[in-house]
């Protein structure tokens, strides 16, 4: 066989081929590529450019090139187009077209780039007059640099984070707010107060209205002193006026109630729970079932969600002399690891979690003796401790050197046992309330900083005692709770995160009073089809059929107001009661003396009876041991009832 007209045919062949699949090629050897000698090519390459680059920045830096040098090379870029953009100084690799052509190719052509010009890297080509000889234009660079620089700035100042641009304020009711809680992930805040109420209040589903979802008493009629959600956030441990600690689910449910101990047990460690008033209480940070409470019996215990029937473990204070004290609030560490509690005899005492006979840190005069040491809080790294006392002042404590505070800041006056102070989530900050006397000024949030223990920021409340004040960590928002039933949110809508900015954006619902004539549908399956109701397709035709009704649209007579209101007779009233009331009830004549009021009837009623005597006319006895010696003038006058005796 011919060898020409076989390879003809197999051309032939391949045509084909290609005009029905597309594409040519076939049969043809695939070229190779030797990948070592591309990597080392590309290596070379960029060691060169890198040595290259080094060089032209030791020239910026000694200034070797002169004034001449620079106005020439602006004239030169004047003169030439704009230079193309430079590519990337690494090649892929990984491609399969890459060659070393691509190397050449990615050399700049044409005359260099002026040193000014050297680190600016815009893709898009220069426009306008050269820049001056000593000029460094605001580069991308620069402009990143300086971004950061105010960036750094703001972070060095701490006040700049302070969320006070915008606040809400929710009406919790007319007395103190002395509880604040919000779980962790900062969807739901709960208020507690003197009004013995406890608040629910959803950012979420709130509207412009802002009122809370559901209002409870856990605790009857006790104060509520202490409100706190656990770590995970599914329950809430209450503390309140009474000896029992109690807690709910996150929809106010009762869950677990901590029971009473025996008061006529000396050794408080041996009965099963408190005896006296609740001061505080808190969650373990680690551990989701366990809490802690403290009380006026002198007893700080631990609780476990599991066995509800006895304390876990129970810290006695002491005093100086051994005797009992007072606890008045307490706080676990951020590890979990110690307890701590604050005592009417001023001192602060730390224990270890585990051994609750000897204290693991005692500071004897924290406080003046007497007050109440009303908060305790670590500090976000643990080595810091913060306590609010009752003699006006707010210390800051290094545990491991627990004999004298690190700083201290005095006049901030506090009016009631439970007033906060927490540290800001940067840990920069340290903020707590002052409280003022009705009509004498406002209450403020007072913000410190930490390391210098200065003022530096200050932000006026309301016209009552700032009690209650919480710094959410993941919304960035402060909560406060007042001394007049308000509790205010502070946030910022560029800093601050959902929260408050949920609720504000949305309108208040409107009343939809065509919703009152609507009855419910009542399915009753087995009535004969003559008494059974038709099934009701659409809600609006529904309306408008009952409103043609007259009976269904017809408008209730509106409540009494006014001061005819709760039986109460109207001013100006046109019945009979409101006449007898205007002239024989209201009589104004003065019945001091009641026994001249009734004697001065007693000679009318003598000479012309007309209820008593004329009933007894007939019947009326003799009168034998009575004499009278009556003149001719007093028979005339003797009324003729007395002259028909028989």
């Amino acid at each position: 066989m011919d060898p020409n007209k076989t390879g003809n045919a197999s051309d032939q062949s391949d045509g084909d081929m290609a005009s029905v699949m597309g594409f040519s090629g076939f049969g043809k050897k695939a070229r190779t590529f030797d990948l070592d000698a591309i990597f080392e090519q590309t290596r070379r390459t960029a060691i060169e450019r890198s040595q290259q680059v080094l060089e032209e920045r030791q020239k910026e830096e000694t200034g070797e090139s002169s004034h001449t040098a620079k106005a020439s090379s602006s004239k030169q870029r004047d003169r030439a187009p704009a230079p193309a953009p430079r590519k990337k100084e690494e090649s892929s690799s990984g491609s399969g077209s890459s060659d070393s052509e691509s190397d050449s190719d990615s050399e700049l052509i044409g005359p260099p780039v002026p040193k000014q010009l050297t680190g600016q890297e815009d893709d898009e080509d220069l426009v306008g007059p050269p820049l001056p000889p000593g000029y460094r234009g605001s580069t991308a660079d620069d402009e990143d640099d300086d971004d950061e620089d105010m960036q750094d700035d703001e972070d060095d100042n701490p006040v700049k984070k302070i969320p006070d641009t915008h606040e809400i304020t929710l009406q919790h009711g007319s007395k103190t707010v002395s509880a604040l809680a919000l779980d962790p992930s900062g969807a739901r805040l709960v208020t507690g107060g003197y009004d013995f109420d406890v608040r629910f209040w959803d950012f979420a589903g709130m509207d412009a209205a802002l009122n809370s979802f559901r209002t409870i008493q856990p605790c009857e009629c006790h104060q509520i002193r202490s409100l706190q959600y656990s770590i995970t956030g599914d329950v809430i441990l209450v503390v309140s006026g009474n000896a029992q600690a109690k807690v709910l689910d996150r929809d106010g449910f009762p869950v677990m109630e901590c029971p009473k101990g025996d008061q006529y047990i000396v050794d408080m460690a041996n009965t099963k729970g408190h005896t006296a008033m609740l001061n505080s209480g808190c969650w373990h940070p680690k551990i989701k079932d366990e809490f802690m409470t403290c009380s006026n019996d002198g007893t700080v215990r631990t609780w476990d969600l599991s066995s509800y029937k006895k304390h876990k473990m129970c810290f006695k204070p002491r005093s100086l002399q051994g005797k009992k004290v007072t606890p008045t609030c307490c706080t676990y560490s951020r590890d979990g690891k110690l307890v701590a509690a604050g005592c009417q005899d001023g001192t602060i005492q730390i224990w270890d979690r585990n051994l609750s006979v000897h204290t693991k840190f005692h500071c004897r005069q924290a406080h003046a003796p007497g007050t109440d040491t009303s908060c305790l809080a670590f500090s976000y790294d643990g080595t810091i401790l913060a306590s609010r006392g009752g003699d006006d002042t707010l210390k800051t404590w290094d545990i491991r050197n627990f004999k004298k505070p690190l700083n201290v800041a005095t006049g901030l006056s506090a009016f009631f046992s439970m007033t906060d102070c927490c540290f800001s989530p940067d840990d920069k900050l340290l903020v707590t309330g002052t409280s003022v006397k009705k009509d004498e000024g406002n209450g403020k949030l007072v913000f410190f900083d930490r390391a210098s223990f200065q003022k530096v920021y200050e932000i006026d409340v309301t016209n009552a005692g700032v009690v209650r004040c919480l710094w959410h960590p993941k919304l960035n928002q402060i909560m406060v709770g007042t001394g007049n039933g308000l509790a205010k949110v502070y946030y910022d809508p560029v800093k601050s995160h959902r929260g408050a900015k949920l609720c504000v954006v949305k309108s208040k619902r409107k009343e939809r009073q065509a919703e009152t004539l609507t009855q419910d549908y009542i399915i009753t399956p087995h009535a004969l089809p003559m008494f059974r109701e038709a099934r009701q397709r659409s809600t609006k035709k529904q309306l408008e059929k009952d409103r043609l009704d007259p009976m269904k649209s017809h408008k209730p007579e509106p409540p009494v107001t006014g001061p005819g209101r709760g039986g109460r007779v109207a001013a100006h009233g046109g019945t009979l009661s409101s006449f007898i009331v205007k002239n024989i009830a209201l009589d104004k004549t003065d019945d001091s003396n009641p026994r001249q009021a009734i004697l001065r009837h007693a000679k009318e009623a003598s000479e012309n009876p007309y209820w008593v005597a004329p009933a007894y006319s007939k019947t009326q006895p003799d009168a034998i041991f009575q004499v009278e010696e009556e003149s001719d003038e007093e028979a005339d006058k003797e009324p003729e009832w007395k002259k028909r005796k028989i």
